[in-house]
């Protein structure tokens, strides 16, 4: 009941999509509504008319009886790039398409067009592109997947940013085993010592999709929004 908006977050691969949808609260609280893997070819045209688009009408009862609708889907433009930009093209403000850049300072960055003219002009309609800090949302998502769960008998509640998941079929070993797929490493490149997220086993597709999805909050405005 606490969770005020929803997003999604859509990781493209080559022969499927995963997405996760996360309700979002006060203090980046967040809430996992849902993971879903669609199988199929994301290259043809009607491959995300067919799965993604009714995404946008889909509805989830909150308990205060309000139905909700995703506030922002984030969707990563990696694989089937053009695909995505033309199922993405004429959205609206509801669908982002995201890049993952480590330079990108801040969680995202303005939002920059990728279609244009060949005189350099926006197409209308065209697709925006958002860049999104990746390192930056992994080690927040960590360090809020460390927080300790409360002792309810001492009086204390859930800490703000606390991460809650659904017992579900869509949530076991695999799910938990892909969320914390990387760590954070340094390593030396020409002579100079850097740190860089590196896997630890080869799938992390729901690592990269809870990321997207806190971008998509991000873009909404979660990390401007006052109390009041």
């Amino acid at each position: 009941e606490n969770a005020l908006f929803l997003t999604a977050g859509v990781d493209v691969q080559g022969d499927r999509v995963e997405l996760e949808i996360v309700g979002w609260g006060r203090g980046r609280t967040s809430w996992s509504i849902d993971y879903r893997v669609i199988y199929g070819d994301p290259e043809k045209d009607s491959f995300f008319e067919s799965y993604l688009t009714p995404l946008l009408d889909e509805t989830w009862t909150h308990p205060s009886g309000v139905e909700m609708k995703l506030s922002r889907i984030a969707i990563d433009s990696g694989h089937a790039t053009t695909a995505v930009y033309m199922w993405a093209r004429n959205k609206g403000s509801r669908v982002m398409v995201v890049k993952g850049d480590a330079r990108t300072p801040g969680i995202i960055g303005q939002p920059t067009p990728v279609e244009v003219s060949h005189r350099g002009r926006k197409l209308r309609g065209g697709v925006h592109l958002w860049l999104v800090n990746t390192s930056l949302l992994k080690e927040e998502l960590y360090r809020l997947l460390n927080l300790n769960v409360p002792d309810f008998e001492a009086g204390e509640d859930y800490p703000l940013g606390f991460c809650h998941f659904p017992v579900s079929p869509a949530h076991g070993m695999e799910y938990f085993q892909q969320l914390s797929a990387e760590q954070l490493v340094t390593v030396v490149r020409k002579g100079y010592k850097r740190r860089e997220w590196q896997k630890v086993r080869d799938r992390n597709e729901a690592l990269d999709c809870r990321v997207y999805a806190r971008a998509a909050a991000c873009a909404y405005g979660l990390d401007r929004w006052s109390e009041e």
